[in-house]
């Protein structure tokens, strides 16, 4: 987003349509709770990205229902068991999908806020 009033840059990252790809990116690496996996996209983008679990759970569920995730419950460690997910075969594809999927909107975009051509003005 642009403020015109400061005349400075501010970026504005919304998430929320790419938050699937996000996960499967991350759960390529290997199985992850969820709290690991909105700590682990933050990470990657070096803090850029701050998922919620309002939105993080709902997606999650989405995933699973769709047989890209398999959930199972983790309950070596001391405490309470958590729910651990992982990446399914047509989760991989999913995400291979969603990469070049990725690239193409990204490639558009670049050509947009690329050096403008001239316009001539009548």
């Amino acid at each position: 987003m642009y403020n015109c009033r400061h005349g400075m840059a501010k970026t504005s990252l919304h998430v929320s349509g790419n938050l699937p790809g996000l996960i499967l990116g991350v759960l390529e690496a290997g199985p992850l709770h969820g709290y690991g996996i909105a700590r682990e996209i933050e990470k990657r983008s070096a803090a850029a990205l701050s998922i919620g679990e309002g939105t993080l759970y709902p997606a999650l569920r989405v995933l699973e229902q769709d047989g890209f995730v398999e959930a199972s419950w983790d309950t070596s460690g001391s405490g309470p068991a958590r729910k651990v997910y992982e990446l399914t075969p047509s989760g991989d594809q999913e995400l291979g999908r969603f990469r070049q999927a990725w690239r193409e909107y990204s490639r558009s975009v670049d050509k947009v806020l690329g050096r403008a051509p001239s316009i001539q003005r009548a």
